[in-house]
């Protein structure tokens, strides 16, 4: 992996964030893949046996930021810590998944845990490489707790209605997808 100047993925990284703000605001994260390259993949793991993988950057405008982010309009993605590592082009965040629903308390619901990304950078202020990871146990019960108390949004409960689908795009059996997870770094 080549080295970039620090001021460069600084920069990437505050065009990164812009861009999630926006996307936030807008209900639409689409206009965010134009900050990948032409041949990016992004992924993450499902669970036990399930993994994500978009390939290319219209599959990850479509599927990954398009339809995999259908009925989450309203929550919000902040991130609290960013690691940059300039001389291997990497980029660490760790982010939190915060929905616009609230308690009765007032607190707002909350996936617990720790989520984030890792990118690796491809030049010209586009990710190449990004993997998520989530607490998935942690989302599950998240859902259900706001499915119990009625605070599913319309748009959430067509989102979990569609996943209950067979042959969601960008879903494959674990190790079946087009790139592992783990492929691609260097």
């Amino acid at each position: 992996m080549p080295a970039y100047p620090r001021e460069e993925l600084e920069e990437m990284v505050q065009r990164w964030l812009q861009a999630n703000r926006d996307a936030e605001a807008a209900g639409d994260w689409k206009p965010m893949a134009d900050l990948y390259t032409e041949g990016a993949t992004y992924g993450w793991n499902y669970g036990d046996r399930t993994d994500f993988m978009a390939v290319g950057r219209e599959e990850i405008r479509e599927i990954a930021l398009g339809y995999e982010m259908e009925g989450l309009d309203g929550w919000e993605y902040p991130y609290e810590e960013i690691v940059i590592d300039d001389q291997k082009g990497m980029v660490i965040g760790f982010w939190r998944q915060i929905a616009d629903a609230t308690r009765e308390d007032g607190s707002r619901y909350e996936i617990a845990g720790i989520g984030g990304s890792w990118f690796i950078y491809g030049g010209n202020f586009q990710w190449r490489w990004q993997r998520d990871w989530f607490d998935f146990g942690n989302a599950a019960s998240l859902f259900m707790e706001m499915m119990t108390a009625d605070k599913l949004s319309e748009g959430m409960v067509g989102r979990m209605n569609r996943s209950m689908k067979p042959d969601l795009p960008g879903y494959y059996p674990q190790g079946k997808a087009p790139v592992n997870l783990w492929e691609g770094r260097s």
